[in-house]
């Protein structure tokens, strides 16, 4: 009876961690996934790591509220190293906004069926093409690294280093500011020529409508370059990683 307290108990602290992580990240939290298919491959998961993970402590010293905090624990390692994880993977999102204002495109926003949210379009777009490169480039095997080495940084039981955890996110955001600017900066450059011309030409002929003639240069413009952006993105996804390894807290 003790022995299945114990693997019960940290089953379930495996499988907390396991769920927080997983309710966060990109793809897997969208609502568009059965629920059942997400429980089934989170329990599988669980499963798994819990075979290889020794229990928190054993029944006799086994508490209904030491069990709880335990739980409490694995929660927030969880959530935070998600957390992280969206975090880093929003800096193609924000790299398309940046765009989409530049190409003057704020008000087209559309609802996104994946996650039930108003987006705009081509952040949308190209958040998808860099997950179907992260992934095709076994970016799922990341994740499951992520969860085993945060076992061996924050066994079960321990106590949540909120210091460590904290600032890990707070790096976070700054990695997605830095990446997200970096990605838009050949548009920003060209976007910023782009009005330089517009506004020579509107000193050179004044009775030109600038306002009416840009609005559809602005959005080929965009698009044409948006081509020739594609290929940053596909190298993102490698330095994607790198930033992943340098900001979790493992």
């Amino acid at each position: 009876m003790e022995l299945f307290v114990e693997k019960l108990l940290g089953f379930m602290m495996v499988l907390t961690r396991i769920s927080a992580f997983f309710l966060l990240l990109p793809v897997f939290g969208w609502k568009s996934i059965p629920v059942r298919a997400k429980a089934g491959m989170i329990v599988l998961i669980a499963i798994f790591f819990s075979m290889i993970t020794r229990p928190p402590l054993d029944a006799k010293q086994a508490s209904v509220l030491k069990a709880i905090m335990l739980i409490a624990n694995e929660a927030t390692y969880g959530l935070a190293l998600g957390s992280i994880v969206a975090v880093l993977f929003s800096a193609v999102k924000l790299c398309g906004q940046i765009i989409e204002r530049e190409m003057g495109l704020t008000m087209a926003e559309i609802l996104d069926p994946l996650t039930g949210e108003s987006t705009m379009p081509l952040a949308g777009l190209l958040e998808m093409i860099f997950i179907v490169l992260f992934f095709s480039a076994n970016g799922h095997h990341l994740f499951l690294l992520i969860i085993s080495r945060s076992y061996d940084t924050f066994p079960p039981g321990s106590i949540p280093t909120v210091s460590v955890l904290v600032g890990g996110i707070t790096e976070a955001g700054s990695a997605l500011l830095m990446a997200g600017l970096r990605l838009a900066a050949p548009m920003l450059a060209t976007f910023l020529v782009f009005l330089v011309v517009l506004a020579v030409l509107a000193r050179i002929v004044p009775e030109m409508n600038i306002l009416f003639i840009s609005l559809p240069l602005r959005v080929g413009l965009g698009l044409l370059m948006m081509v020739i952006f594609l290929p940053l993105i596909s190298g993102f996804t490698g330095e994607l990683a790198n930033w992943m390894s340098k900001l979790l807290p493992l």
